[in-house]
């Protein structure tokens, strides 16, 4: 099992920006993908990023891309997710998950282990 622990939401103004941090325990190992999935208020949960291991390759969202930075600290073992120039559409909450196996994905049936969320909330 592993545990993923996301902190770093809040409100901001738009244009604003947030930085999250995911935090992973538990049966962690190398190879593994991290993502950033969010859901808003009325709708599905969708892709927003992934990195690879080691941390060179990532994956973005078209709706972020350009305004938002994945990265990892593998010895942490720990992703962080740094939100520029944010909109009030961007409002939602954002859950970090894992892909133990395989490649870059951004389906969500594809990563097996999840976090609680953290609400990022941005104002007009």
């Amino acid at each position: 099992q592993v545990q993923l622990v996301e902190s770093g939401g809040g409100l901001v103004q738009a244009g604003g920006s947030l930085r999250l941090s995911c935090a992973a325990s538990g049966r962690t190992s190398s190879g593994y993908v991290m993502g950033w999935f969010r859901q808003a208020p009325g709708k599905e949960r969708e892709f927003v990023a992934a990195i690879m291991w080691p941390g060179s390759v990532t994956h973005y969202s078209d709706s972020v891309k350009s305004r938002f930075t994945i990265s990892r600290d593998n010895g942490k073992n720990t992703v962080y997710l740094e939100m520029n120039s944010l909109k009030p559409e961007d409002t939602a909450v954002y859950y970090c998950a894992v892909r133990p196996w395989g490649g870059r994905s951004s389906a969500e049936a594809d990563y097996d282990y999840w976090g609680q969320g953290t609400q990022v909330t941005v104002s007009s």
